[in-house]
């Protein structure tokens, strides 16, 4: 059974992440966790009605988007892979606070390098580059909320 310190951690973590429902089961224990958030819903106002006006048109070509029109995100995009989160916690960069971090920009990782530590509910878990690559970017700080599947670093695999 989960303790009480150990229940009002979670709802702590939960209330300070952007998720709004959390579930959690085992050996028989169920905990469900809920925000109580109001929806807003707004209404676009129907454009005004333009008075039809008879004048002289130039002919209208169809004219094609540029290539170079796409988003600028997919055009300055650096990176294969993206390293996530595998649970909601706290994110470590180190293994402790006098320690280097695990991997910084500009690094090679392999598989099997751990490059961070997520801690959730006093449990410290090694999370794996999974790929074989080059750190292109970190994306969160050291001792930072992490939501599930929240990109944590960048990677240009080979």
């Amino acid at each position: 059974m989960l303790k009480l310190e150990e229940l009002k951690e979670l709802i702590t973590l939960i209330d300070q992440s952007s998720i709004d429902e959390f579930d959690y089961e085992t050996e028989g224990e169920k905990v469900s966790l809920r925000k109580n958030k109001e929806v807003v819903q707004v209404a676009a106002a129907p454009a005004p009605v333009q008075p039809a006006v008879s004048a002289p048109q130039a002919p209208v070509s169809a004219a094609q988007p540029e290539p170079a029109a796409q988003a600028p995100e997919a055009a300055a995009k650096n990176y294969d892979y993206e390293i996530t989160s595998l649970m909601v916690g706290t994110f470590y960069s180190k293994p402790n606070p006098d320690s280097d971090d695990f991997i910084s920009v500009g690094e090679r990782v392999e598989k099997d390098t751990v490059v961070c530590i997520v801690e959730a509910m006093k449990l410290f878990n090694e999370i794996t580059a999974d790929v074989t690559g080059e750190i292109v970017e970190i994306l969160v700080e050291n001792g930072e909320l992490v939501e599930y599947g929240q990109p944590l670093f960048r990677v240009k695999a080979n």
